[in-house]
């Protein structure tokens, strides 16, 4: 073979190898588009029909707020609102303080059994939310702690919400704190710890003036995971609360019922924009604790 006949095989073969590389790289972008059109484009539909002005979502009668002027309104989706909140930061303190000590003991302390609890820490991250739901369930019912309500006054707004509800989500919120927390653990690094010891400093004092601090945004990160996901919950809820009492979920639940209208989108894009505004204060307090945490490990 020629020289020319040589390169011209040679140049053959890169366009050849170029266009694969093209395509290739055109293909892996199509996938990536149709995934995520898979997972979000029924929420965008969703937020745009919020503002339907029509009942009916099966067709768009033009664009209207009156369907979020409604669900303002409306006593039952406020009452319910109010009682998401009240369970969401009574459980949050509440698996805050247990999450975090669990989460202490779990990656610095070694005692009998921790294996076994180690196990029953990630259990109800693990089982489905109906098996646990119906073990509270059966569990209430044979301790005899039922569905008693707890009466508060919170923001000026009477409540009665069933201490059951507030337990059943303590039970399942201690596990996703510890397990952040305890990541965040596992990233701090204990020099700092021991040269406080060394200056003579006690181990209450260590913990408030060097482990508190650096590991102060893996406590922050889990308590806004823990309060997403007591707002979002919906089948522990409706196992533990007995009659006459709604969270936010539960109250869209019963709605659906009837069908769906745009009050319920309204309600869950509301509920969405919500969940997405937890998520990124989550995210910027990471970031910043990996900044702090990075400038720490330089100086």
């Amino acid at each position: 073979m020629s020289e020319q006949a040589l390169s011209r095989a040679l140049s053959r073969r890169s366009r050849m190898a170029h266009l694969k590389k093209q395509l290739g790289e055109g293909l892996f972008h199509l996938y990536g588009l149709t995934g995520y059109l898979f997972l979000y484009l029924p929420i965008i539909i969703l937020v745009i029909f919020s503002f339907n002005d029509s009942r009916s979502t099966a067709q768009w009668a033009g664009f209207t707020t009156h369907w979020y002027a409604d669900m303002m309104n409306d006593h039952q989706i406020i009452l319910s609102l109010w009682n998401s909140l009240f369970v969401a930061i009574v459980s949050t303190l509440v698996s805050l303080v247990i999450g975090t000590l669990a989460a202490l003991a779990m990656e610095r302390y070694r005692f009998w059994g921790k294996l076994m609890m180690d196990a029953v820490l990630y259990l109800p991250i693990i089982i489905p939310d109906i098996a646990m739901a119906i073990m509270l369930l059966i569990f209430f019912d044979v301790s005899g702690i039922g569905f008693q309500p707890w009466k508060a006054n919170f923001f000026g707004v009477h409540l009665a919400v069933p201490y059951s509800v507030i337990i059943g989500h303590v039970a399942f919120n201690i596990s996703f704190v510890a397990v952040v927390v305890r990541a965040r653990l596992a990233q701090m690094d204990q020099v700092l710890e021991e040269a406080a010891q060394d200056l003579y400093a006690d181990p209450w004092r260590t913990f408030w003036r060097v482990t508190f601090p650096m590991l102060l945004p893996g406590i922050m990160g889990g308590a806004l995971l823990a309060f997403t996901l007591s707002m979002d919950d919906f089948v522990i809820t409706f196992f533990t609360s007995g009659a006459g009492f709604n969270t936010l979920p539960v109250r869209v639940f019963s709605m659906i019922k009837k069908g769906v209208t745009p009050k319920i989108n309204a309600v869950s894009s509301l509920m969405l924009l919500f969940s997405l505004v937890l998520v990124a204060i989550s995210l910027i307090i990471g970031k910043g604790g990996d900044e702090n945490s990075s400038a720490n490990t330089m100086f």
